[in-house]
């Protein structure tokens, strides 16, 4: 979510010379992506076949489960499966899926702190108490809402609307007993209901977080909290049922649209929702000029950007490898390996992309695209080869760098290049599933169809949400706030404060 925008570039190659780099890189990675992937159909490995028979066994077993005199259950009761049938886990699978599912629970919530450093180094210093107060009433705000609202709306066990609105009911995980409190099994694996809980929250308010660097420097601080409110906590789990939870996304007449980690269903939410943001909000006073020139607003502190990606990075291993939804040890470390290639290649591939667009090589642009590639494989992470990935990350790579260039062009302003990143590359990852993926059930058309309307409607909620707003008490800050600072304006406080003598 880095812009270039914020330099203003010594020298531009011609558009010819630009799509000649462009398309020898794709070469590149195209030939990459052929020559590490025997076949685009390849699947995950199969299972050992010495394990088949223990698996046959354990199965076997399960009829016989008593409780012994101790009292201890031998086996973990983890659902049923789509037949109705009990399903079982050993206790020590039990505890390991518990302790992964946590963990890549916690290393979501460092990304969170990624999109505040990012946010804050790629905007100007007097803002920049604003912009992670704004992180700060997300993270609180999102996990709040998602336990009494969002989880059992995003998961329903009831439609009002069959496939398309659900509302909360009451849950049994939210008796403090305990009863109830193993979930269904996922992939073979199984966790309690609240580990269930907290790794989806980390989710839920990852969306207005992406929105808040798109409208950063010029927002009100009260108008974007209730927009955070109603964003995260209603309209983020409303749409994530029509897929994650057996909406109407998973009965299309093309087939079922997937959706792994959220190319769509986090990502391109929130950079269509950033979208309607900026339009309505308006450019950045001093961002373009009359004759429509546009003049860079410099962030004041790329190692913080630099930092602030590197931890995304981090986070991402969590956001992918914990969407496996058990510790199952192939599935895991596939993901691991897809992610990562995706991300380093869409960040090579910035980098170059913007030397030959802009005649430099653009350090924004290539964390920018490092992001790029790891929101374009995140639809398709558990069902892309790595070699594919590799390619899916390459092409995102470009289009961010096309797109933040193209948006500047028609003076849509966004500091952090949230709608690049987020919004067109996480389309570009859920329609990779449809090209790239082993699995021959994924449609591309129903890729199609679902990522456009996850991305309208998140744009249709969010124009909804500030144009009110805007009505009833206005969205921008005045000119002398904006001038002055949103620090002071709306905190009374700096970020950094310098000794002088005499101070």
């Amino acid at each position: 979510m880095l812009s270039i925008q914020n330099k203003t570039p010594r020298r531009r190659r011609d558009k010819k010379g630009f799509t000649g780099l462009s398309l020898a890189l794709l070469a590149l990675v195209a030939v990459i992506g052929l020559a590490t992937t025997p076949t685009m159909a390849q699947d995950k490995p199969d299972a050992s076949p010495e394990v088949e028979p223990l698996v046959e066994a354990l199965t076997e077993r399960v009829a016989a489960t008593v409780l012994p005199s101790g009292g201890a259950v031998e086996m973990v009761y983890a659902g049923d499966d789509d037949d109705g049938n009990p399903q079982f886990v050993s206790p020590g699978q039990y505890r390991a899926n518990n302790i992964w599912v946590l963990i890549a629970a916690a290393l979501v919530f460092i990304m969170h702190l990624g999109f505040g450093c990012v946010e804050t180094g790629l905007t100007r210093a007097k803002n920049s108490v604003n912009v992670l107060t704004k992180n700060l009433w997300i993270i609180c705000t999102g996990v709040l809402l998602y336990w009494v609202w969002g989880f059992n709306a995003h998961y329903p066990s009831d439609w009002v609307i069959d496939g398309i609105l659900a509302l909360p009911f009451p849950a049994p995980w939210l008796d403090p007993t305990g009863d109830g409190a193993v979930t269904a099994s996922y992939y073979g694996g199984s966790y309690t209901i609240y580990t269930d809980f907290i790794f989806q929250a980390m989710f839920a308010a990852t969306a207005a977080t992406i929105v808040s660097g798109a409208v950063a420097e010029r927002i009100k601080l009260p108008a974007f909290m209730i927009f955070a409110v109603v964003f995260v906590g209603f309209g983020y789990p409303f749409v994530g049922s029509w897929h994650w939870g057996g909406g109407g996304l998973g009965s299309l007449p093309t087939g079922a649209f997937y959706d792994f980690a959220g190319s769509s269903v986090v990502h391109a939410f929130g950079g269509w929702g950033a979208l309607a943001g900026v339009i309505l909000l308006g450019p950045r006073l001093g961002k373009y000029g009359s004759d429509g020139s546009i003049k860079g607003i410099p962030g004041h502190n790329l190692p913080l950007v630099n930092v602030g990606v590197f931890l995304l990075f981090l986070g991402w291993f969590g956001f992918n490898g914990g969407s496996v939804l058990s510790a199952d040890e192939a599935g895991v470390s596939f993901v691991f390996v897809t992610t990562a290639l995706a991300g380093f290649a869409g960040g090579m591939v910035a980098l170059l992309t913007s030397w030959g667009a802009i005649g430099k090589p653009d350090l924004t642009m290539g964390l920018n695209g490092m992001l790029a590639g790891l929101v374009g494989i995140t639809a398709g992470a558990d069902s892309i080869s790595p070699g594919w990935s590799i390619v899916v990350g390459g092409i995102a790579g470009v289009l961010v760098v096309v797109s933040v260039l193209g948006f500047d062009r028609i003076k849509i302003d966004d500091p952090v290049g949230a709608i690049s990143v987020h919004g067109v590359c996480g389309v570009w990852g859920t329609l990779a599933v449809g090209i790239f993926s082993s699995n021959p059930d994924h449609s591309f058309v129903s890729q199609l169809i679902g990522t456009v309307l996850v991305s309208v409607t998140a744009f249709l909620i969010a124009f909804a949400i500030f144009g009110i707003l805007k009505v009833a008490g206005g969205i921008r800050v005045s000119e002398e706030e904006e001038v002055e600072g949103l620090d002071l304006g709306e905190h009374g406080m700096g970020a950094y404060h310098t000794l002088t003598p005499g101070s």
